[in-house]
């Protein structure tokens, strides 16, 4: 079956934190471009990180630059994303996404409209 797992939540007080993980199965997960995208309720998903199949290369959004990074292994059909300095403004649903579309390529896509598989979520609640 071709899904993602995504795990890791929880919560931490502000300054704390986490890593999340994105089990991919059923898919060459190396082929593909991965997102972490979260929200909170009454809002739109957006996008956290991405990182692309063919170099690596990643994006993130402004709010998290220098606090989170995101990763890929392979070899574990894996993802990951490690947050630091976390804040309040961080509480939300974190997902994470494979772009099935594109094979082995250098750029990720920004938007959910991107990605084609979604895992089930992790919640990530950040006390103050």
């Amino acid at each position: 079956e071709v899904q993602l797992q995504a795990s890791g939540g929880g919560l931490v007080q502000a300054g704390g934190s986490l890593r999340l993980s994105c089990a991919a199965s059923g898919f060459n997960f190396g082929d593909h471009n991965i997102g972490w995208f979260r929200q909170v309720p009454g809002k739109e998903r957006e996008v956290v990180s991405c990182i692309s199949s063919y170099d690596g290369s990643t994006y993130y959004v402004d709010s998290v630059k220098g606090r989170f990074t995101i990763s890929r292994d392979n070899a574990k059909d894996t993802s990951y994303l490690q947050m630091t300095s976390l804040s309040p403004e961080d509480t939300a649903v974190y997902y994470c996404a494979a772009d099935l579309t594109r094979f082995v390529n250098s750029w990720c896509p920004r938007d959910m409209a991107g990605y084609d598989l979604w895992g089930q979520g992790t919640q990530v609640t950040v006390s103050s």
